[in-house]
């Protein structure tokens, strides 16, 4: 397992935002739950919890985007020497040329550490499998809703979203994003 500041990668808690002030306030200490004196039943409720609340907020985030960024890159092979109007082939930048900021936004997260998140992944299984089960069953409930053309489903759920992102914002928890990404490799 890759280590990290004398961390293991994916051990609880890894990663650099747990070094923030607030996250030391909330009890994350040197990238491990700060829980202490507690029985070991709510001690595992605890630590249950957080493996829950991150892989669906943080795990997920980056399964999904690995994934759509290799689902493109299969996209782009497959495309490759296709021809799309009988003259003209596609070829393999195709695919990412006409990409807009939502994939970019998947591939600046599929940029992360994979031995890292390799490492993750297989340390929160449990909680990430868990988490991969219910998106999966909001996905397939979006895309009945799209199938059969169930338009205020699809709107609420926009809508619902779009308020979760604004209290995101609020709480100035969303950061920006910039085409350029600092100190990243070319």
């Amino acid at each position: 397992m890759t280590q990290r500041n004398g961390q293991r990668a994916g051990e609880r808690g890894e990663g650099r935002h747990h070094d923030r002030p607030e996250a030391q306030q909330a009890g994350f200490v040197n990238g491990s739950l700060g829980i202490l004196a507690l029985g070991p039943l709510r001690l595992k409720r605890e630590i249950d919890h957080h493996d829950r609340v991150l892989a669906v907020t943080s795990h997920l985030p980056h399964l999904i985007a690995y994934t759509i960024v290799g689902t493109v890159s299969d996209l782009e092979k497959e495309l490759e020497g296709e021809v799309s109007d009988g003259n003209t082939s596609i070829n393999t930048t195709e695919v990412a040329r006409y990409s807009a900021g939502g994939f970019r936004d998947f591939t600046r997260i599929a940029a992360s550490d994979p031995e890292m998140w390799r490492d993750v992944f297989l340390n929160n299984r449990d909680a990430i499998l868990e988490m991969i089960g219910r998106f999966s069953e909001d996905l397939t409930a979006l895309q009945r809703a799209i199938r059969w053309g169930e338009a205020e489903t699809l709107e609420s759920l926009f809508h619902r979203t779009r308020e979760i992102r604004r209290g995101i914002i609020e709480m100035r928890q969303a950061g920006t994003f910039s085409a350029t990404e600092p100190n990243e490799k070319e």
